[in-house]
């Protein structure tokens, strides 16, 4: 058979499988729908009684929607089936029987359903549907864009991350990409590509990896060629109380030793320093550092997953509570203690961050298994060390490298099969807010707004793509997810102008430095689009680069239109008039350095003033006229006609 027949029987019979595979799934998921439509449905306001909507609830295979019908311009609510993480049937009332739905985004609805056996299959269906007991029932292998097979495989190979390691210089003199783990054979949580010292010899990697919780041997996640220091990572020692491992312990050394800039190297163990040691009565632990040379080991106390789900647990309490005075919502939240878990983690990274950066030295980095806490910390210390992983490619490739590959477990942390309940904690969701603090600190050295991070945290849990589906790359080569499903990141990239920070100016000597944000208590703020972004009755709304960003494009899309007609002006043989007079838009870089200017120049005419001892208050009222005539000129300025948004965002930051 010729190539091309021999292609086109192969596509016929995978979209064959895929037709059948569909309505298999279909049909399975129908079998749980008893009613697909309710009337005379109310939405009630999360936090208002008063307010509610009245309209018609449909239940799909994919998704449950709810379509107004008492206003002119009825609104839609679409909530896939996956978001759903808790479904509550209140006991019913004289208006209707209540239905609320808590999901993983943070989005709580309240409905009201007049009859109670609707409500009651509602309720039903929708705790089978949000629930699936197989990957195949997951949304993204039902997902269809409008995408041909051709660009649905480039889409998976958007982010490479062996041109990841080539742009840190790896492999090179000292680092070689090893095949020790082919297969799976040494580590089934690992990727089969894992770079190590040159000096190591396979025997030695497996022997570490004996030694390790779950196989994880230490492992390169980034490079800092600018000092030869390596960020590595693992999983705890099976040390017990006396336990040792002689191939552990040259592996650990062939690290210290693969950096010619330092003679040791950190051990980071994320864990609070009793619980690790509550690890050695069932023969884990940690580092004994009388057993391995040049090292210097600490802890750094993040709390395990339980903690974490427990501390959630209390903010979505404290958030969904009704007349909430800001006193009693303010001790709510520090009682929570989520505000201090996320300092915990942005102070591991700082830590690891400055090892790496400021002293030149090579660090390992474990937590448990190594795939929560040690993910956490090896990505927020690379980014601030390395701008690249703030633009929106490069926080995709930082994604893809230390929680994707690396094997941070999706499925049982989000909850995308009906699993054991204890393994769900929100580990990626304080990765992602702890970006978002750092672009609160640093809001001019990132590329991305909130909404990126918004985005992609709505997609770790919709199911709707299949970056983030599974536990390990393994899980994932045999369900063949990029033969089945489409990719995140190629959709995140088409629509990245949506994602874009108006306030990042790549030209900026700070944006290509290691970032050293201020860990103190008071720089943390309760994220309100994060927790509230779907409560449109609570304001003010924190962050308005958004808006900026729309402004923007509302004045380049009437620049353009304006460039049109003067060009039919020209067309017509005549010369455009000058309508109005436009201002310079500046750059953000200039105005900061306009605003420092002003300020270093206030600061000396101050010194001076205080130096002639001629300090005068508005109380004495002694100007000269001179000084009256300048005061005078400087107000009677016109305004200009444009209002220069950036300038506006420069005196709020200010």
């Amino acid at each position: 058979m010729y190539a091309p027949a021999r292609r086109f029987a192969q596509a016929r019979c995978l979209c064959t499988y895929a037709l059948a595979r569909d309505f298999e799934q279909a049909r399975f998921k129908m079998e749980h729908i008893r009613t697909p439509k309710v009337e005379q449905v109310k939405c009630l306001d999360r936090f208002s009684s008063k307010k509610s909507t009245t309209g018609t609830l449909h239940l799909t295979t994919t998704h449950l929607i709810y379509r107004e019908t008492t206003t002119d311009s009825p609104k839609e609510i679409w909530i896939m089936h996956h978001h759903i993480a808790v479904v509550e049937k209140l006991p019913l009332t004289a208006v209707g029987c209540p239905l609320v739905i808590h999901c993983k985004n943070f989005r709580v609805i309240h409905f009201i359903i007049p009859r109670e056996r609707d409500c009651h299959d509602i309720f039903n269906s929708l705790l089978k549907l949000s629930r699936p007991v197989k990957y195949d029932d997951l949304y993204a292998f039902s997902y269809t864009p409008k995408k041909t097979e051709y660009e649905r495989m480039m889409g998976w190979k958007v982010v490479n991350l062996n041109d990841e390691y080539q742009r840190m210089r790896i492999p090179n003199d000292i680092w070689q990409l090893t095949d020790v783990n082919r297969g799976y054979k040494v580590c089934d949580t690992y990727p089969t590509e894992l770079y190590v010292p040159r000096s190591v010899s396979k025997p030695i990697i497996v022997g570490s990896s004996k030694f390790r919780s779950k196989g994880r041997f230490p492992a390169l996640s980034y490079f800092f060629h600018q000092t030869q220091a390596a960020i590595c990572r693992c999983s705890q020692p099976l040390s017990g109380f006396s336990a040792r491992c002689l191939e552990d312990e040259h592996m650990l050394q062939a690290i210290s030793k693969a950096n010619p800039n330092s003679h040791f190297m950190y051990v980071m163990d994320t864990r609070p320093k009793l619980n690790a040691i509550a690890n050695r009565a069932a023969g884990k632990g940690y580092e004994n550092e009388d057993n391995y040379s040049n090292i210097r080991f600490k802890f750094v106390g993040i709390e395990n997953i339980h903690v974490m789900r427990a501390s959630l647990q209390k903010v979505n309490e404290v958030c969904g509570t009704k007349e909430l005075s800001l006193n009693d919502f303010l001790i709510g939240l520090e009682s929570s203690g989520w505000l201090r878990h996320i300092k915990a983690v942005l102070d591991a990274a700082t830590s690891l961050a400055k090892a790496v950066g400021r002293e030149g030295a090579s660090v390992l980095v474990h937590c448990s298994d190594g795939w929560d806490r040690t993910a956490q910390v090896c990505s927020l210390g690379s980014l601030l060390l390395d701008p690249y992983y703030r633009t929106i490619k490069g926080f995709m490739v930082l994604i893809e490298k230390d929680w994707i590959t690396f094997g941070h477990k999706f499925a049982e942390r989000c909850g995308q099969l009906d699993g054991d309940p204890k393994e769900i904690s929100p580990v990626f969701t304080q990765f992602i807010e702890c970006v978002w603090h750092l672009t609160e600190q640093f809001p001019r050295v990132f590329e991305y707004s909130e909404t990126y991070l918004l985005e992609i945290h709505e997609h770790v849990h919709s199911c709707q793509f299949g970056n983030f589906i599974g536990n390990c790359q393994k899980e994932r080569e045999a369900m063949k997810i990029q033969q089945k499903t489409h990719s995140l990141w190629s959709f995140l990239l088409e629509n990245q102008h949506k994602y874009l920070n108006p306030l990042y100016d790549c030209n900026l000597p700070c944006a290509h430095e290691v970032l050293e944000p201020n860990t103190v208590s008071f720089n943390f703020k309760f994220w309100r689009c994060m927790y509230h972004q779907f409560d449109i009755t609570i304001h003010p709304r924190q962050s308005q680069l958004s808006r900026i960003l729309t402004f923007i494009e509302q004045n380049n899309q009437l620049e353009m239109e304006a460039k049109k007609l003067e060009e039919q002006i020209i067309k017509l043989g005549q010369k455009p008039c000058a309508v109005y007079s436009r201002e310079p838009f500046h750059p953000v870089s200039r105005l900061s350095r306009m605003l420092k200017a002003s300020e270093t120049v206030c600061k000396e005419e101050q010194q001076t003033t205080v130096e002639s001892n001629s300090i005068r208050t508005l109380e004495d009222g002694n100007i000269s006229g001179d000084e009256c005539k300048e005061l005078k000129a400087t107000f009677s300025k016109t305004e200009p006609t444009l209002v220069n948004l950036e300038l506006g965002m420069a005196k709020m930051t200010c």
